[in-house]
């Protein structure tokens, strides 16, 4: 038996152990329970919870960004291979459940590649008869429901927190487009440079990783000039509603016009920023028939043939 395994056995609470790592990630447990969606007070009371069942403190809450004490250090250790561990059976569980039904459960964010994927998945029905459930997933949630087993496949944007035990398979190159309320002195404009958008302020979230906040608004930018941040926003909706009153403007994928219009706002190309990569997300050990004609039919629309693909011809 595996000592991450002697973990799991001597009746180890999982949430607590994860709400540990969290906060030793982020180095923070005002942003670690951000993360985890719980109240601060309730993510240190099961730290402590856990603290106290093995009889010693895990975390130097003095130090700046908080760091894990020596006995933490000899803890996470084992804990995340204990958690790497649960986190496998349970997506085990759910894809054999899956295989038998015959479905592929496919996540996507709102406009997340329209008619390239719809080509997709006609080609994954046509060689597999498989039925495809789509569902529909949060900005925050891309590459983790894949990770949990909640979605089989996802179809994300970057950027990525966390890509371990991931596999990214590009379909498209997706131009990016910033949206203007349409009385702005940009909005006719053929296309815009990013330092035209310098000092006008772009919407935020503050349900993701900031990372991509930043990333999406080309944070830092190249001319240095400091970007401002607007009003809050947490779908693509209420985006352009803040758009379209002239509150903020919101650097996004090229795609979006297609799904999302709006009467108050005008889509223009931004054309010194690089492209967006759209690409199908799936757990890199699963070989589930549905997942491999799933990542076949992407390579194939893309036109590559990355390495790895081999694997799936075994």
């Amino acid at each position: 038996m595996t000592r991450a395994t002697m973990l799991v056995a001597m009746d180890l609470n999982l949430h607590q152990a994860r709400y540990l790592v969290a906060v030793v990630d982020e180095g923070h447990f005002g942003r670690a329970a951000e993360r985890l969606f719980v109240s601060p007070p309730a993510l240190s009371k099961q730290v402590r919870a856990l603290e106290r069942a093995l009889g010693a403190e895990l975390v130097d809450r003095t130090a700046h960004p908080v760091r894990p004490t020596a006995a933490g250090e000899l803890f996470l250790a084992e804990a995340r291979d204990a958690l790497a561990a649960a986190d496998r059976a349970i997506a085990a569980v759910r894809r054999h459940r899956q295989e038998r039904a015959g479905t592929l459960r496919l996540g996507f964010m709102t406009a997340s590649a329209g008619q390239a994927v719809q080509q997709v998945l006609d080609q994954v029905r046509r060689a597999t008869e498989c039925t495809v459930r789509l569902v529909q997933l949060g900005w925050s949630e891309q590459v983790e429901a894949v990770r949990a087993g909640r979605v089989d496949a996802a179809v994300v944007r970057p950027p990525f927190a966390d890509t371990s035990g991931l596999r990214l398979d590009v379909l498209r190159l997706e131009p990016r487009v910033v949206a203007l309320p349409v009385g702005h002195r940009l909005a006719a404009r053929a296309s815009v440079c990013l330092a035209e958008l310098d000092g006008l302020p772009h919407v935020a979230d503050d349900e993701v990783d900031q990372r991509w906040v930043r990333w999406w608004a080309c944070d830092p930018r190249p001319s240095g000039v400091p970007v401002r941040y607007g009003p809050v926003v947490h779908t693509m909706d209420e985006l352009l509603e803040v758009v379209a009153a002239d509150q903020a403007v919101a650097i996004t994928g090229g795609s979006v016009p297609d799904g999302h219009r709006h009467p108050g706002v005008a889509f223009v190309p931004v054309q010194d920023v690089a492209p967006c990569p759209i690409s199908l997300c799936t757990r890199a050990g699963d070989r589930a028939p549905p997942v491999v004609a799933l990542r076949r039919a992407v390579l194939e629309s893309a036109g590559q043939e990355p390495p790895g693909v081999r694997d799936d011809r075994g």
